[in-house]
């Protein structure tokens, strides 16, 4: 069984009336991240911003060993998917992306966006289902978005292992949440199990 641990002792769903999201650190996990700019601010419309965001994100991902395997950046909001052998590394990768990128990009934008992340999203894939659905998500990013009519049109859409070989490596690392004695990720057992 992997380890892993929750991100928050409490056990309040909310904090001053807004929903506080759990964050789980499970070693030998696919995570999904989804995470926006307060008030949905366009901070990344440029392409220097872009360009921050993408150096920042990189730098950190690599430092702590995140394995990116697709991941979209959009005007105000980004969504990725990679495997991370050892869950304590996502707070502190987050924190550091985060933090650099929101010191560096407010220095290019007129007005400062303060606090510039809103709170974000860090989901461990519990199977193969969720995987696809939460890799086609990321992938046609630009196409919902109405930015391009093919994603490989859009040079923010990054795709560095494919539907197909990723799957095929999850199973083969046995990443998904089988095995977490969690309700929200158990599997309900139905009439032929």
């Amino acid at each position: 069984m992997a380890s892993f641990t929750k991100g928050s002792s409490s056990k309040k769903e909310f904090f001053k009336g807004r929903h506080r999201p759990e964050h789980w650190y499970r070693d030998n996990t696919l995570y999904f991240l989804t995470v926006r700019c307060t008030d949905r601010f366009p901070a990344f419309a440029s392409e220097a911003a872009k360009m921050v965001f993408w150096r920042q994100f990189e730098k950190y991902a690599t430092e702590h060993h995140f394995d990116v395997w697709i991941c979209t950046l959009l005007d105000n909001h980004y969504h990725a998917i990679g495997y991370l052998p050892r869950g304590s590394d996502l707070a502190p990768m987050i924190r550091k992306i985060h933090g650099s990128t929101a010191k560096l990009v407010n220095d290019l934008l007129t007005t400062r966006l303060v606090p510039f992340w809103d709170d974000y999203f860090d989901g461990c894939l519990r199977d193969e289902t969720q995987f696809c659905r939460a890799y086609r998500y990321t992938l046609l990013q630009s196409q919902r978005h109405g930015i391009c009519a093919d994603y490989r049109e859009y040079r923010h859409t990054r795709v560095r292992l494919g539907l197909k070989k990723g799957l095929e490596l999850a199973r083969e690392r046995k990443v998904f949440l089988r095995d977490v004695p969690y309700k929200r990720y158990q599997k309900v057992a139905g009439p032929a199990d």
